[in-house]
């Protein structure tokens, strides 16, 4: 979205990091340059409106959840792998396994229906069952 005026920041940058601004995680000096954005740019302002009228009332809908313990520190370990440029798992990293170290045990039966789409276009499918057992 753009309302097609020149600012000093542009319309692109201040709705890509409009939720950064809402959280209060930005430096002061960026916040400045956004109020004054939104007080030249009507169309920033009322998305930024609608933003955060959906922020409060997802907070007054869901405020009370409980949050688990550790939930913050793993996004947080994310969002600055992100930020790094670094590959993101895409498991938990930092999860305990449930089996205890130097045993396996699997004894599975699986049945898939997967349809897989190829960046070229190219559609497949495919119908998989399995039964496997490895105990080590």
């Amino acid at each position: 979205m753009s309302c097609g005026e020149p600012h000093e920041t542009e319309c692109a940058e201040v709705l890509d990091h409009l939720y950064e601004f809402l959280d209060h995680e930005m430096p002061d000096s960026d916040c400045t340059k956004f109020e004054t954005h939104f007080g030249e740019c009507s169309p920033c302002l009322e998305k930024y409106g609608l933003e955060q009228a959906v922020k409060k009332l997802v907070k007054r809908c869901c405020g009370s959840d409980d949050v688990p313990s550790d939930l913050r520190s793993k996004v947080m370990g994310r969002i600055e792998l992100i930020r790094s440029g670094q590959a993101v798992p895409d498991c938990d990293i930092t999860a305990e396994p449930d089996v205890p170290a130097g045993s396996v045990t699997a004894d599975a039966d699986v049945t898939a229906d997967a349809d897989v789409t190829a960046d070229a276009g190219a559609t497949a499918d495919a119908d998989v069952t399995a039964d496997h057992s490895a105990t080590g």
